[in-house]
C-alpha cells in the first residue's frame, strides 16, 4: 500500500500539467532542463519496487519462510540505501533546478525583446511560462511595463495598473513551483523511510521468532 501510494504520488508529480508546460520547452536547440524530472524517476522507481518487495515480505510471512524474509529484509536495506542517497542528491541540487529553470527563462525573454525573435521560438517559449505560471516578466517592474512595448507577451488585464497589482514575477513564481514540488517530495520520502526502518525490525524479529520456533 505504501508503494502504490508513493507511486501514485511520483506518476502525479511527473504528469503535472504545470511542470510538464515548462519543462517540454525548447528554445531553439536547447531543452529546458529538466534535472527536477530524475527525483521524479527516482520515487516512481522506489514506489514499483516497493509494492513487489511488499508482496514478497508478505508471502514470506504467511509462508513463515525465513529466505523469503532474508530477502526481503536485504531489499529493504538496499532501497532505502539508495532513497539516502537520492535524498542527499536532491537537497544538495534543490536550489540548483529552479535556478537553472529561472536561467532557461530569462534566455527566452531576452530573445523574445530582440527585433529577431520572430526567427525563433523565444516568444512561443515565453508566452507558456507567462500563462502557465500566470506570471509577467523577470520582475514586477519589468511585468509592468513589458505591456507598454510588448502586449503580445504577458497575460492580458484590463489595464496597466491591474497588471502590474496582479502580475508576479516569474523568477517567484518558478521558485513558488520547484520549492512546492521538492517539499512535497520531501514528506513522501520521509514517510517512505520510515516505513522501511519499521517493516525493517519487523522483519527481522519475525524472521528471528520462526528461527528460535519449535518445529512440532
Amino acid at each position: 500500500l505504501a508503494g502504490g501510494i508513493i507511486l501514485g504520488v511520483a506518476l502525479w508529480l511527473r504528469h503535472d500539467s504545470q511542470t510538464t508546460n515548462i519543462l517540454y520547452l525548447q528554445l531553439g536547440d536547447k531543452q529546458a532542463p529538466n534535472t527536477f524530472y530524475v527525483g521524479i524517476y527516482i520515487l516512481i522507481a522506489v514506489g514499483a519496487v516497493m509494492m513487489f518487495v511488499g508482496f514478497l515480505g508478505c508471502y514470506g510471512a504467511i509462508q513463515e519462510s525465513q529466505c523469503l524474509l532474508g530477502t526481503f529484509f536485504t531489499c529493504l536495506v538496499i532501497l532505502f540505501a539508495c532513497e539516502v542517497a537520492a535524498g542527499i542528491w536532491g537537497f544538495v541540487n534543490k536550489d540548483q533546478i529552479a535556478k537553472d529553470v529561472k536561467q532557461f527563462y530569462d534566455q527566452a525573454f531576452q530573445q523574445a525583446l530582440m527585433a529577431e525573435s520572430e526567427t525563433n521560438n523565444g516568444k512561443a517559449v515565453v508566452k507558456t511560462f507567462h500563462e502557465t505560471l500566470d506570471c509577467c516578466g523577470p520582475d514586477n517592474t519589468i511585468g509592468a511595463i513589458t505591456p507598454l512595448w510588448r502586449d503580445d507577451l504577458c497575460p492580458k488585464k484590463d489595464s496597466i495598473l491591474k497588471n502590474f497589482m496582479e502580475s508576479s514575477n516569474c523568477h517567484k513564481k518558478i521558485d513558488e513551483l520547484f520549492s512546492g514540488k521538492l517539499y512535497l517530495i520531501g514528506i513522501a520520502a520521509i514517510v517512505v523511510a520510515v516505513i522501511m526502518i519499521f517493516e525493517m525490525i519487523l522483519s527481522m524479529v519475525l524472521c528471528c521468532g520462526i528461527r528460535n520456533s519449535s518445529v512440532y
